[in-house]
């Protein structure tokens, strides 16, 4: 009965203890919090100096939402683990927790129940839209609009910020040349200057001015580096590329970012040199952290850590955590190994704590840039979530960049713009009625069937006898984000319907394509072509009535060969988000004249791929005589493009003329290019020119042509304007074989056009 006694009263001893040490650590940290006169620099060593090895780790650790935040705590399990980590301030991020209820919910046990009180950076996948849905950035990328960017990713900020969201994982800035790999919807395309610009763009977008606003949320520059050139297209492939492709094709977006001020970056799931990137120094360490100075913090893609075992690369996951904290990568995404494995490596000696200490300064500094030391709820207001999700003005925005997202592919004899009066008009094809797939992938915030759907954008159109058959299904249906489509193969039960009503009317609208979760993350295709019966259907509607407009919906470059040789219009709409329908109808109707360029060139055949314009000659280009078999082409295909990149018509026609070169790279470093646009059509319109370069001789071997200059301008009928570039040693230069940015003497081509394969050239040396 003593030792009882006495064993509760040392307890009781300890815990009164632990209670006042507790509470004087928290006044502590609540005096850094609130401090006027420390920088964030000096807070976020304050803070660090508290902190146990444990809790730094704890900030590198990320979990994703894993009980009912506003429900009772876990009770048994791996969610009790994580749960209790949470309250130990062994958590430093959660993703997937989303509305303002739920975020300060998990926020409260975070800041009120650890020791130090640390806040969470909630993160989330706002790729292309929150609630509401833009286009898919692939397409946003075919408006060459900075701007309209810029506006997309802004109000996509607003909305996640304004449900509790502080950090997204995007933009993604990989460059990829196959159209195969499903990732291509997220991304910008084949060319790195216009990849750049537009990286810069949404990260400015998701930033704003100020990221400590409760309307911006920090972004995050991914997947670094190599991934989106996954050998055959296959998603989570080995990259294998030399220093050429990797410094002046792969790096350059990834440094604009950087430069633009991105607070995160996310590695990728590709090996690159025998390395997996997660565990790879040079990236993360020599290049980004040392010689780029970036200041943010790296985050692992989800498991990517463990995955290094299964690469060949790591035996176990403690030599995982090992390895990928040594490279540079701060906080792990979903593969528990940090905060199992990294204090006992630190004790071991197998990792130095500075770089623990390193990768904690990184994100403590997001978190206060953030303004979440200052207000951990700040985030969480129910009234401006109810204000500004859904609203009119986000809605505007996201049919502006939708409308300037389409690309009029062809137009034989003006069939486009449509009459709005006086025709019967027949609309076929799945897609054309379909509320979800315009949505796209990842677009995991909003709700299933909130499109605008074709059919009904054409319901504010009421001149004209409008009609309606399916034809065929496209999926048997599962849009599940995590389960694999099941494509209609066979069933044309519905071609009948279909082709009586294209028979009794003046035009047919065919709404053909890919499912929107047919392309994205893990959804690869080794077929380029309209998926299932849809080809089959289109010919069949060909055969009963030639008058058809085919409207293409898909999240990557698609092989229409035949429909290009026989259907009079195209238009490729690709997956354009929540307001859909109307901004199809709107270019259908030619009450917005479609301006888009391609970002992605299309093949004729898939096994051109990967098809690109920026290609080298090699050292056989030409057929070197009529019907010479030994130069570096196909014997069944031709070299060229369907469409190449930069491809887009309007319904206006433009003329280039009279291109200048003022050389002055002598006495200032730059040379100025000009040229003459006239719009020869009838319809104002705008026009995406193009400037291209070719370093005829150099150190490394430059590719055929280059972008180096686009500019937009809107003009009326008949009327010309002058377009003038000005070209400088960063885009005259290239980067070596070592990473080094060089400019060297020598002969260039400029081309300048509307797409890269102008014919307008001119010459200048430097």
């Amino acid at each position: 009965m003593k030792y009882n006694i006495l064993n509760a009263l040392l307890i009781c001893v300890i815990f009164f203890t632990s209670c006042k040490n507790s509470n004087e650590s928290n006044q502590s940290v609540n005096d850094i919090k609130t401090s006027k006169s420390l920088s964030i620099e000096d807070k976020v060593e304050a803070l660090l100096s508290k902190m146990t090895l444990e809790e730094k780790i704890g900030q590198m650790n990320q979990y994703n939402g894993f009980w009912d935040v506003t429900g009772p705590a876990p009770s048994d399990g791996e969610a009790e683990i994580k749960y209790e980590h949470l309250r130990k301030g062994y958590v430093g991020s959660m993703i997937n927790v989303k509305g303002v209820k739920d975020v300060r919910a998990v926020q409260k046990i975070a800041v009120e129940e650890s020791r130090l009180g640390i806040p969470l950076i909630i993160g989330f996948d706002v790729i292309h839209g929150f609630k509401t849905t833009s286009p898919i950035p692939l397409a946003e990328a075919a408006s060459w609009d900075l701007e309209a960017i810029k506006s997309s990713a802004e109000v996509a900020a607003k909305e996640a910020a304004a449900s509790g969201i502080n950090w997204t994982f995007a933009p993604m800035v990989d460059i990829s040349r196959d159209a195969r790999w499903g990732r291509v919807m997220e991304g910008a395309g084949e060319d790195p200057f216009l990849g750049s610009k537009i990286g810069v763009a949404r990260v400015q977008g998701f930033q704003g001015e100020d990221l400590s606003s409760p309307l911006t949320i920090a972004a995050c520059a991914k997947h670094f580096a190599g991934y989106g050139f996954a050998e055959s297209g296959k998603d989570y492939n080995t990259v294998d590329v030399g220093t050429s492709t990797l410094n002046n094709i792969i790096l350059p977006p990834f440094k604009a970012a950087s430069d633009a001020g991105v607070r995160t970056f996310m590695n990728s799931f590709n090996e690159l040199n025998g390395i997996p990137a997660t565990g790879n120094k040079m990236l993360q360490r020599d290049i980004l952290k040392e010689k780029w100075n970036f200041d943010g913090f790296v985050v692992s893609d989800w498991g990517s850590i463990a995955e290094m075992i299964a690469h060949g690369y790591a035996k176990d996951g403690k030599e995982a955590a090992k390895y990928a904290a040594n490279a540079g990568s701060d906080m792990d995404m979903e593969s528990y190994l940090y905060v199992e494995h990294l204090a006992a490596l630190v004790k071991e000696g197998e990792v130095d704590e500075a770089l623990i200490d390193d990768a904690v300064r990184r994100i403590l500094k997001v978190k206060f840039e953030l303004g979440l030391f200052d207000d951990p709820y700040k985030y969480c207001n129910e009234d401006r979530e109810k204000e500004i999700i859904g609203s009119e003005a986000i809605n505007n925005t996201v049919l502006d960049v939708a409308k300037k997202s389409i690309v009029l592919l062809k137009n034989q004899n003006q069939l486009l713009p449509l009459k709005k009066e006086g025709q019967k008009i027949a609309v076929i094809g799945a897609l054309a009625d379909d509320k979800t797939s315009p949505l796209g992938n990842w677009r995991l915030a909003a709700e299933e069937g909130s499109a605008i759907s074709l059919l009904e954008g054409l319901k504010n159109y009421t001149g004209n006898i409008i009609t309606y058959a399916k034809g065929a299904d496209v999926i048997i249906e599962n849009t599940s984000f995590a389960k694999e489509v099941k494509i209609n193969e066979d069933d044309t039960s519905g071609f009948a319907e279909a082709l009586a009503l294209a028979k009794s009317s003046d035009v047919v609208i065919m709404v053909l394509g890919e499912h929107g979760m047919q392309s994205g993350e893990g959804r690869s295709r080794a077929n380029l072509s309209l998926p299932g019966v849809q080809q089959q259907l289109l010919e069949a509607v060909y055969k009963v009535n030639k008058n058809i407009v085919l409207v293409l919906h898909n999240g990557r470059p698609l092989a229409i060969d035949w429909a290009d040789q026989n259907i009079p219009s195209i238009l490729e709409v690709w997956q354009l988000g929540s307001q859909s329908g109307n901004a199809i109808a709107q270019v259908l109707f030619g009450d917005y004249n479609p301006s888009g360029k391609l970002p992605m060139t299309f093949p004729k055949n898939v096994n051109q791929v990967p098809i690109y314009y920026n290609y080298k000659s090699t050292g056989r280009p030409n057929m070197p005589a009529p019907d010479e078999v030994f130069w570096s082409h196909y014997s069944d295909q031709t070299n060229q493009p369907l469409y190449p990149f930069g491809f887009g018509l309007s319904y206006t026609t433009f003329k280039y003329d009279n291109l200048k070169v003022e050389n002055t790279f002598s006495e200032n470093k730059t040379v100025k290019v000009s040229v003459e646009i006239t719009n020869t059509g009838n319809y104002k319109g705008k026009e995406v020119t193009q400037l291209y370069i070719r370093d005829l001789f150099a150190s490394v071997t430059r590719p055929i042509r280059e972008l180096k200059g686009f500019e937009m301008i809107e003009l009326e009928p008949n009327q010309t304007k002058t377009v003038t570039f000005t070209l400088t040693e960063n885009e005259l230069g290239f980067y070596d074989n070592l990473g080094e940015f060089i400019v060297e003497k020598g002969d260039f081509k400029v081309f300048v056009g509307g797409d890269s394969s102008a014919k307008l050239s001119s010459e200048f040396k430097i």
